[in-house]
Order: structure tokens, then sequence, then C-alpha cells
């Protein structure tokens, strides 16, 4: 006795085991369905059916389970095998009988579906799709049986929509429109029920309703392909293709890679005798899917409508070799061939278009200076096969089975006064013309950019991360430009103009480079390739300053006077100080004679900073001076020296700079050579008061300034007034330093140097100053 009762207590005990054990798993698999973790679901009640194979609800759970994931097969394993453990569980049949419908096993669907509404007439999504399974199987009649049984059970939007679309399948179009609209009754926002009404009204030829319905539907959904697929079934009942066309090109948009959608519209285009659009749908069709051989046969229609029999009979070929035993595609082939000659003979004479060497005017060809052998191309445009084409007598390269075809031929030029090309086509129709030969310059055009400035390496600096970019710039050519590409846009300039001016505005974003390219009316061409640099974008965003470029003149070669070396050094030394601050441009000019000074500053200069933008201009002149009669003059490398008509007159700087004043800010004119002259200030300041970093007047208020290392004429190799100047900016322990602190060190530093120099600074006579100063702002 003693012993069954320990054997009983320890088969008590393993059954509480046993039963926490699938208890555990359970749950688990619970919780990885509501977080939609199915997979994770599966294997958790996989565990409890193998710890208990009568499980049902473990069975209906992984059925759903595997349903998450789509496997419709296995879920309608699980959901039998529920429903065979509980009979009478209505849901289980009903998640049966959704799993046969994804299935197509619509019959075992309707059988699962009846039962569960048997069990439980309440379950409302089971009439839902049970109406849809016999809709499938065109048991329309049944179909409505079961949606008025729905909607006496529930009166909803989903029960008025499914007895509404199978009324419209049964064709009792009147009864579905009421059942549509009652839907939209109890749900206004839902879309399906305006498509409903849409369609329904359209079929009783109501066709204001109709558009209107479908309009009020693509509110709600615009992105609704039925929608818009009704639209265009309503758009084309009621003879309007040209709307039902926009609805299915907004269709491929959403679309791109549905073939039907674009078989309606190339249809529609048929319609409208748009033939060129029906061939450019049907084509995509076909690179989508080749082998239909329907799509070739209306693509081959839309083809013979244009006239092109050529391309018809190709695809009546294709046609045939898809479908070689139908009937139709056989005879539609032949009779195409049979035309194809006779339709095609005509009396036009061929046309040439040359390619190489090109014609800037009407019977002249231009041949590069010096040219000896010359490969001619051209191209023969004309409605048959061509026959021969010969040039100067001999014949040229061609594809005979071509179209207008492209030709060439490698010929010695040398002492060629003429090229004379004839062609003849198939049906004997022929031309000749004859070219005198024209000898021209042979020199790429230049490419001089103004906005965004380049440096000399092709790198521009930017100063904003926009994702566009515009470009402007020269294009110096001895002959005419033909055309201008910036990155592939076509840029605009004036074609009858030499030397024009260009521009464009290209896309840049994820990009590190940009290239120009030109080429002349002779066909000479330039690629030129620039180099995107956005370290400065940072530098702009907190600079008071804004854009701030430095200018410097440095003129070290000279013909007549003495050659230095200073300036070289001098530039070198400045340019290392400037590294430190925020200069978003450093424009380097070397060895620069009176024409290009002047050219410069009157016109470069005000070119760059008017297309650039610039606010705060620095120019920095190092080289030889001279002061005569109260006037400062700098000295260009091809200056006489005792010829004062060949200095640069400090003076017209001034009036250059005057030209585009306004739309700099700040303006500062430093020159390490002589004295600018009196007539070039407008007021000393002996004594240069203190300015603050945080004083915003003299920021944003215009300065125009000058500073001098006056006192001596020509310049010497060693300035103490630059390397004053380099150190003082090297050594500013703040997050500036106006030029006024600078002005003080330098002089300061001049006097104990015991030279003859007397820097001097002062207001520029002339050009607008508000009290403002230039600063320069650390990086």
């Amino acid at each position: 006795m003693k012993k069954i009762q320990l054997l009983s207590l320890f088969l008590l005990l393993n059954v509480g085991v046993f039963s926490q054990a699938y208890f555990k798993h359970y749950k688990s698999g619970e919780t990885f369905f509501k977080n939609q973790e199915y997979k994770s679901a599966v294997e958790e009640f996989t565990k409890v059916i193998e710890l208990k194979s009568d499980h049902d609800r473990a069975f209906n759970y992984r059925g759903l389970s595997y349903e998450g994931v789509g496997d419709y097969e296995k879920a309608a394993f699980d959901f039998k095998k529920a429903a065979g453990i509980k009979v009478k569980i209505a849901e289980y049949h009903s998640n049966l009988g959704k799993a046969y419908y994804h299935l197509k096993k619509f019959d075992e669907a309707i059988a699962s579906l009846t039962i569960a509404i048997g069990r439980d007439k309440k379950l409302m999504a089971s009439y839902s799709i049970k109406v849809h399974a016999h809709i499938a199987l065109k048991q329309f009649p049944a179909a409505v049986e079961t949606g008025k049984l729905a909607v006496a059970k529930m009166k909803s939007a989903e029960t008025y929509y499914n007895l509404g679309v199978a009324q419209d399948s049964l064709m009792h179009f009147k009864e579905a429109a009421y059942n549509f609209s009652r839907a939209k009754f109890y749900d206004p926002k839902m879309a399906g029920a305006y498509i409903g009404m849409a369609y329904s009204n359209m079929k009783l030829n109501e066709f204001k309703k109709a558009i209107e319905y479908a309009d009020k539907s693509l509110e709600l959904e615009p992105e609704n392909i039925h929608a818009l697929l009704v639209r265009a079934d309503v758009h084309i009942a009621n003879r309007n293709p040209q709307k039902a066309v926009d609805d299915f090109s907004i269709i491929i948009s959403f679309n791109p890679e549905e073939m039907k959608y674009f078989m309606l519209r190339g249809d529609m285009y048929q319609e409208l005798g748009q033939s060129q659009n029906a061939i450019e749908d049907y084509t995509k069709v076909i690179n989508l899917k080749g082998d239909d051989y329907f799509v070739y046969y209306q693509r081959a229609k839309a083809y013979e409508v244009k006239g092109d029999y050529k391309s018809a009979i190709k695809d009546y070929e294709a046609l045939r070799k898809l479908s070689p035993y139908d009937g139709r595609a056989i005879k539609l082939y032949d009779e195409a061939k049979k035309r194809l000659y006779e339709l095609n003979k005509e009396s036009n004479n061929p046309e040439l278009t040359m390619l190489d060497p090109v014609s800037p005017e009407e019977g002249i060809l231009a041949i590069p200076k010096g040219s000896l052998l010359y490969v001619v191309k051209g191209e023969i445009k004309d409605q048959s096969n061509i026959a021969f084409i010969k040039i100067n007598g001999k014949d040229a390269n061609f594809n005979k089975d071509t179209i207008n075809p492209a030709f060439e031929l490698e010929m010695n030029i040398q002492d060629a006064e003429n090229l004379t090309i004839t062609v003849f086509d198939i049906y004997q129709n022929s031309e000749t013309w004859i070219y005198k030969l024209l000898e021209t310059e042979v020199n790429a055009p230049i490419v001089k950019l103004l906005a965004p400035y380049a440096s000399d390496d092709g790198t521009v600096y930017l100063d904003t991360d926009d994702p566009t970019l515009y470009v402007e710039g020269n294009m110096m050519d001895e002959s005419l430009i033909k055309n201008i590409y910036i990155e592939g846009a076509t840029a605009s300039f004036v074609l009858d103009e030499k030397n024009p001016k260009f521009s464009a505005t290209i896309n840049i974003m994820n990009k590190d480079e940009f290239t120009i390219t030109a080429e002349d009316k002779y066909g000479n061409k330039v690629e030129k390739k620039f180099i995107i640099n956005r370290e400065n974008i940072a530098l702009l965003a907190d600079n008071p300053m804004g854009k701030t470029w430095v200018i410097f003149i440095e003129n070290a070669k000279y013909k007549t006077f003495a050659s230095l070396e200073g300036p070289t050094k001098d530039v070198t030394m400045m340019k290392s100080a400037f590294a430190k601050y925020k200069i978003h441009n450093i424009v380097h000019k070397k060895n620069m004679t009176k024409a290009q000074l002047e050219r410069f500053f009157s016109i470069e200069l005000r070119d760059l900073v008017k297309s650039n933008q610039v606010k705060s201009l620095l120019v920095w002149y190092a080289g030889h001076g001279k002061f005569i009669n109260e006037t400062g003059y700098w000295i260009p490398t091809d200056a006489k020296r005792d010829d004062e008509f060949t200095y640069f007159n400090i003076n017209n700087l001034k009036a250059s700079m005057q030209s585009y004043s306004k739309f700099i800010i700040h303006t500062l004119v430093i020159t390490d050579a002589c004295e600018s002259g009196p007539s070039f200030y407008q007021a000393m300041r002996s004594t240069p008061k203190d300015r603050s970093c945080n004083d915003w007047q003299a920021t944003k208020f215009k300065s125009s300034q000058v500073f001098s290392s006056a006192g001596y004429e020509l310049a010497t190799d060693n300035s103490q007034f630059t390397k004053t100047f380099a150190n003082t900016l090297n050594s500013n322990p703040n997050s500036c330093i106006p030029i006024e602190t600078v002005v003080k060190k330098v002089k300061i530093a001049v006097s104990k140097g015991g030279t003859k120099q007397k820097p001097k600074f002062g207001k520029i006579a002339g050009l607008e100053d508000e009290n403002g100063t230039f600063f320069f702002i650390k990086k």
C-alpha cells in the first residue's frame, strides 16, 4: 500500500512538471505573437505541441503565426488540426477558411466558412471572406445571398461594401450603387465605397457622378491604383481617352515596372492617333517581358499607322518566331512584307550632314591647318537603303543595311582643294556635294571661371553647402564658340559673340568635381575639370566680415628695374600668416605688366567681386614703387625706368575700385613699395584709435582704408613692414585683430628699425567709408 502511494505521488509530481513546461512555452509563444515575432512564436508553439499534441489553442496560434509570415499551407494544416480537436469552436473554422482563400482553394474556403458562420453567426469576417470566395468561383447569386445575410446581422460599412461588390459582380449595378452609398454613410472615409459608386454609376451611364466619386476616392487615397483604374475606365466609357492616358501615366509613376499599365496606356495612345507614344509604351513592355507576341502585334500595328513598315515587319517577324502557328500572325506578316517594297519606293534625293570636318558655312569644310591624313565622317539621311557613297571618287565605309547610315573614309588631303561627295540610294535617287576646303586655327578654347573663383590648380572654394551651384565665366577663343556644357548642362551664352560670357546652374550634390567642355565652330574642343573644395563653408558661417578675399600682386622680375627676391618671400610669409584666419580665397598675380594691372583692376577683379559676392577685399602689392609729384605709382614689370607714363598710377587703382565698391563693405589696400600719395588719402590717422571685435558697427559699416610703407621709393629685399605685419598676425592670441592694432605694431617696429620708412594709414579718398574697419578673424 505504501509503494502505491509513493508511485501516485511520483506521477502527480511529473504531471505538474510536465504542465509547467508546456505552459511556459505557451505563454512565451503568446508574447512573441503579440510582438509580431512570428518565427519565434512558431518555435514556442511547436514545443507546446510536442509536449501536448491535442493542444488546440497551440495549433491555432501556430497557424496564425504561419499566416503572419505568409506560409498559408502550414497555417491551413494547423487550423485544420485545431478545428479537428475542438470542432465547436467557430474561430478555428473561420481561420481555416481564410487560409484556404489565400491558397485559392475557394470551395474548401466556403465549406469551412459556412461551418464557422453556423457555429457563430456574428463572425462578420467569415461573411466577408465567403462573399469574395463565391465571387472568385463566379457564384455571384451565392455571393449576394451571403452579403445580404451579413447586412442582416450587422449594418456596417464593410457589410454593405461586400454586398455592393457581390451585386456589381452580378451586374445589378443599381443595387450595387445603393449598397456602396450605404457603406459610404457608415464610413465617409472608405475609399473603396467611392470606387464602387464610381464603377456602378459608370455602368449606369452616369459619367459625371462616376467621375465625382472617383475623384473623392483619390482625395482620400491619392495613390489608390484601383481608384485610378476605375477613373480611367470612366473616361474611356465617356469617350475621353486623353484623360484616361493621364490616369494611366499617374499609375505608371507609382508602378514603373508593371507591364499591364504600359499596355493600357499604349492602347489609349493608339486610339488618340499618337502612334509614337504608343510605340514607346509597347517597347517598354517588350523590354520588361520580351516573350509576349501580342505586344509585338500591337506595336507592329502602331508602326503601320505611323507608316514605318520596316519596323512593323521586324515586329511581325518577332511575332512569328514567338507564335509560329498563329494563323493571324502569319497572315499579317505576309501582307506587310508584300507591301513593303512598293510602299517604300520614293523619289527623294539623299541628304548629307557633315560630322567631321565641320561646315562653318555652306559649301565650305574647315580643315585644321597642316593636316595630311584626315578621316572624313558624315551621315546620310534617306528614306531608303543607300547603294554607295563616294568621296573624291573613293568608296566610303558604311553599313548598307542601315537607314540613314553614318560613313567615314581616311584620305590624304594635303594637296586637295575640294571635297566631292556623291551618294546613290537603292532606287537610284542621287545627290552630289562639292565643298571647298578651308584651313582653320587648331587652338582649343580657354576656360576662365569667374564664379565660383578657381585657383590656378583648378580648385573652386565654395562658401555654401547648397545642392546647386551657379557657374559663370568667359570662354576665350580665336573663333566663335559653338557649344558650352557644364557637367552635361547646356550653358547660356551669345553664339555670335567672340570670347563670350557663359553661365549655368548645375547640381553638385554628392559631387567633388565638375567639368566644363566647349567646342568652337571649327571643332576645336576643350574639357576642363574643376575640383570642389567645401572647407570654406564653415568659415563663412560665423565670419562677421563676410566672404573675404586677399589679392596679392607680386612684381619681382623687371625688364629695366632691378629684379627682387623680397616680394616672393613677403607674399609667402603673408600667405602663411593668413592661413590662420578666415580668408575664403587668395588670388595671387605675379609679374604684371601695366596693361595687365589696368585690365585686372578695372575689369577682371570687378567681375570676380561681383560674381562671387565678395564682402571684404584686401589688396597687397609687393614690388617696386615710385613717388613723383605727390603721386604714388606701382612699377609694372614692363615699365621703362625714366618714363612715368609706363608706371601704374595708384589713383587709377582707386578709380577702378570705385566701380565695384558698392558690392564691397570693407576695402583695405596695403602697398609695401612706396607712399601712396596725398590724393589717395582722405584723412590720415597718425594715432589710430583702438577698435574692438565686439563693435558691431566696425564690422557692419563700410570701411575704405590704405596702409603704405611710405617714405622711400624702390623696394628692398628685406621688408621690416611685411615681417612685422606677419608676426603681429601670427602672435595674436585673440579671436580677431583689427587693422588698427596691426598698424600700431608695424609703425613701432619700423621706427625702431632705423629705416627711412614711415608707414602711413588712412581712408581712401573717394571711396565710401562709414567709420567701419577691417578685422582679421581667426579660424
